[in-house]
């Protein structure tokens, strides 16, 4: 049997983590679309619930989206009846947006069918292993977890 093509490449760390990104991005992305969801705006409609009221221009900063790709996207949320904008108290030029029922119920769906696509990815692992492997991701990537 023939040596795998790119051996060099393939023991890079910077690799390997990059094709185990894309694996889990496929998994997540096949449970979102299962519930009409795509990922950017599963990523909205999050942080949307977590930072609620929030101004437009505030939440595409937190989720670091371009701020016209974040209106599609908002457009798309409230099109679909998930989210709400409007005026922020704090100043009324600007939008608030924040969640409706409908989009805290469809959330809490796609954040446990997200779940189950992750422990899909990590169940090579064992319990131990997967909170090592978390534990180093979050070290290298230079997040605290939070």
């Amino acid at each position: 049997m023939a040596e795998a093509p790119l051996p060099a490449i393939r023991s890079l760390p910077s690799w390997l983590l990059g094709r185990t990104a894309a694996r889990g991005r496929a998994l997540v992305a096949e449970a979102l679309a299962e519930h009409g969801m795509r990922m950017w705006h599963h990523v909205v409609l999050s942080a949307v619930r977590d930072l609620a009221p929030v101004a437009q221009a505030g939440l595409g900063r937190s989720v670091s989206l371009d701020p016209k790709d974040l209106v599609g996207v908002l457009n798309d949320l409230q099109a679909a009846g998930l989210v709400l904008r409007t005026p922020d108290p704090a100043d009324r030029r600007k939008n608030a947006v924040s969640l409706t029922d409908e989009g805290g119920r469809l959330l809490a769906r796609c954040e446990e069918a997200a779940r189950a696509a992750n422990d899909t990815l990590l169940a090579p692992l064992s319990a131990a292993e997967r909170d090592q492997f978390m534990g180093l991701l979050i070290r290298i990537s230079g997040t605290d977890g939070s």
